[in-house]
């Protein structure tokens, strides 16, 4: 069984499509990373899988029942936009406000238990307006964790986090679905940080899905590349351009061979035009790359 399982689903606005005939499959167990542009469609289809807008067309199940299934929607915990804090109120005085409107039993042992969850059992008396942005995100999936649910529904968490924050959400994303037990929807820009974490994607454009792949096809997918630096680029540019097919510059300053060839060959080529390549390896396009490849196809 999965966790969701979406049929032709859409959604207009007026005369506007938001979301049009979208298929998605998200197993049990999954973190899915869900990737499309400003205005894709990935937060309406949030919203509609979470029953705060309602669909046009199509059908949304969660667990093999409808989404709108009370017993269903008990198992879902959800931050879109941002959380529903009170400034003037600590981070425990909010979680418990939560928990009270969850009727959750034995509630202050349920919130200290999930804020230690997000690594903010030492910040728990701080005010929610003082605490920083990484903490406020972390607040947001500690009262989405509240209940227990097995199905979290993320909307853009990491945005506006430093390093060491995105650092400590990944940790905490790793910890939630350790158990096989949860499953994770998140929808990110930050498609780097995504890929460390993420074992399924899903790509959405004008309202479509463009494709869903695991993380071993996307691995299996990303191209691999050599890269090289050498003492005359312009010229070796030149060379290369005459030999490969496809030969670019990347913002590090390296020049990327994409045709099936090795550094061997490569090297051996440009030192008998009389070039000493001075740096040279191999790597694979990333998933941000591989998102923009995708994006030019113009699927």
């Amino acid at each position: 069984m999965n966790a969701i399982e979406i049929k032709g689903l859409s959604k207009n606005f007026g005369a506007k499509q938001a979301v049009c005939a979208l298929d998605m499959t998200v197993p049990m167990g999954a973190i899915y990373g869900f990737i499309g542009e400003n205005g894709s469609g990935k937060s309406t289809t949030e919203k509609m899988i979470c029953g705060l807008i309602p669909k046009s067309g199509g059908s949304i199940k969660i667990y093999g029942r409808d989404h709108t299934d009370k017993d269903v929607r008990a198992k879902m915990g959800v931050l879109i936009e941002a959380p529903g804090c009170f400034g003037g109120l600590s981070v425990f005085d909010n979680m418990m406000l939560q928990a009270a409107n969850l009727s959750i039993p034995n509630a202050e042992r349920e919130v200290i238990k999930t804020l230690k969850m997000v690594r903010m059992e030492g910040a728990a008396g701080n005010k929610y307006k003082n605490c920083s942005l990484g903490m406020k995100q972390r607040v947001g999936i500690a009262m989405a964790l509240l209940g227990d649910p097995t199905l979290l529904v993320l909307d853009e968490p990491l945005n506006g986090l430093d390093a060491d924050g995105m650092r400590i959400m990944r940790e905490i994303f790793l910890d939630i679905v350790r158990d096989g037990r949860r499953t994770i929807l998140v929808s990110s820009h930050l498609l780097g940080e995504l890929q460390k974490v993420a074992t399924h994607y899903g790509i959405i454009r004008h309202g479509k899905m463009i494709c869903e792949m695991t993380a071993e096809q996307l691995d299996a997918d990303c191209r691999t590349y050599v890269a090289l630096q050498s003492a005359e680029m312009s010229r070796t540019k030149a060379l290369l351009g005459c030999k490969y097919t496809r030969v670019e510059e990347d913002e590090a300053g390296y020049l990327r061979v994409y045709d099936q060839t090795t550094p061997e060959e490569v090297v051996t080529y440009l030192y008998k035009e009389g070039i000493p390549v001075t740096e040279i390896k191999t790597d694979k396009i990333g998933l941000e790359e591989y998102y923009i490849d995708l994006m030019k196809g113009g699927n």
